[in-house]
């Protein structure tokens, strides 16, 4: 019988080939009982996921994500996605998103900000650019950081225990949500994850990669 679904792996990640004329519920059923199968061969590991085989849609390439995660120990960081002239409507979207916000909140700030730099907002903010060791950022909302995040974050600053910290690269020295702190030093700290969210669970800062959750963080703001 003709496999339905190919995982290939690289240094990076792994590539799952989808066979193109196998109804969709169906072939969720095949990717669960083939990670199944091999989960002990992959053991617990972070990975992007590439999909190719067929066209999906954005709602289809995230239930594969999340299958793929409820059915191994794998944790996949990001999708990446390979179609570049989607990549670039994406960008725009984003893009035109961002200033929508600036127009209507002014909670937008474009540049780097070095060792020694503050910023402030009361409300949400985002932050194009990265947040280098010694910045600091601080808002009384969410702050999103579309770089690498290195410095210290605060976000939910007057107790709001629902505030979120997004970064595009998350290696931060110091987060503080609400009355949660997390703390990392240069040994623990891990470069080069991908895009993460950081948010109070359980009373606790929790990481977790980000999927379609960034885009109702942006909407929120």
């Amino acid at each position: 019988m003709k496999s339905t679904v190919v995982i290939k792996s690289n240094k990076s990640g792994m590539t799952v080939i989808l066979a193109p004329e196998v109804p969709f519920e169906q072939l969720l059923q095949d990717i669960a009982s083939k990670f199944e199968d091999s989960a002990k061969f992959w053991g617990a590991v972070q990975m992007t996921l590439t999909l190719t085989g067929r066209p999906l849609t954005p709602e289809q390439e995230f239930q594969i994500a999340n299958v793929i995660m409820e059915h191994s120990q794998i944790e996949i960081l990001c999708l990446v996605d390979l179609d570049s002239n989607r990549t670039k409507r994406c960008e725009k979207a984003l893009n035109e998103k961002l200033m929508e916000l600036s127009s209507a909140t002014g909670q937008f700030y474009r540049g780097c900000l070095k060792k020694g730099e503050a910023l402030e907002s009361e409300a949400s903010i985002v932050v194009i650019g990265d947040v280098e060791p010694g910045a600091r950022v601080t808002a009384r909302g969410n702050v999103i950081v579309l770089g690498e995040l290195k410095g210290t974050v605060v976000a939910g600053a007057a107790g709001n225990e629902d505030a979120v910290v997004v970064a595009l690269t998350m290696a931060p020295f110091q987060i503080k949500i609400a009355g949660c702190t997390g703390k990392t030093n240069e040994k623990s700290r891990r470069l080069g994850r991908g895009a993460m969210c950081a948010g109070i669970d359980g009373g606790e800062i929790h990481l977790s990669p980000i999927k379609k959750s960034f885009f109702h963080v942006l909407k929120s703001i």
